[in-house]
C-alpha cells in the first residue's frame, strides 16, 4: 500500500520555524518527485515546493522562495520542508504527494494522482 505520512505541522508565531517530514512507504521512493501542497480553509491546494528523484532539483512556488527549503534522504525515504519566516496567510494544512514529473520539467509543482493523505496542520499566529 502507497503511503505519505507528514508530520511535524503545529502552532509557531509569526516569524517562526516549523520543519515538515514526509515518511513514504510501499513504494519504490527513489524513483519518484515528490511535492509538499498546502489547503487554506476554502481554497484549492496549492503546490508549494517540488524535488525532483534523479537528480534533487527543486521548485519553490514564488511566495516561499528564499524561506522554505525542501530536501530528501532517500535512504530514509523521506522528504522535509523546512519552513522560515512563516507568516499568518501560510496557515493550512501541508500535504506530502507524489509530484508530476512531466509537469515538473515546466516548473509546475502539481500532485501526479490527486490524492491526498490525512496531512499536517500549520497554524501561524499574528
Amino acid at each position: 500500500e502507497v503511503q505519505l505520512v507528514e508530520s511535524g505541522g503545529g502552532l509557531v508565531q509569526a516569524g517562526g520555524s516549523l520543519r515538515l517530514s514526509c515518511a513514504a512507504s510501499g513504494f519504490v521512493f527513489d524513483d519518484y518527485d515528490i511535492g509538499w501542497f498546502r489547503q487554506a480553509p476554502g481554497k484549492e491546494h496549492e503546490g508549494v515546493s517540488c524535488i525532483s528523484s534523479n537528480d534533487g532539483t527543486t521548485y519553490y512556488a514564488d511566495s516561499v522562495k528564499g524561506r522554505f527549503t525542501i530536501s530528501r534522504d532517500n535512504a530514509k525515504n523521506t522528504v522535509y520542508l523546512r519552513m522560515n519566516s512563516l507568516k499568518p496567510e501560510e496557515a493550512a494544512v501541508y500535504y506530502c504527494a507524489v509530484a508530476d514529473e512531466m509537469k515538473l520539467l515546466f516548473s509546475l509543482c502539481v500532485s501526479r494522482f490527486g490524492a491526498w493523505g490525512q496531512g499536517t496542520q500549520v497554524t501561524v499566529s499574528s
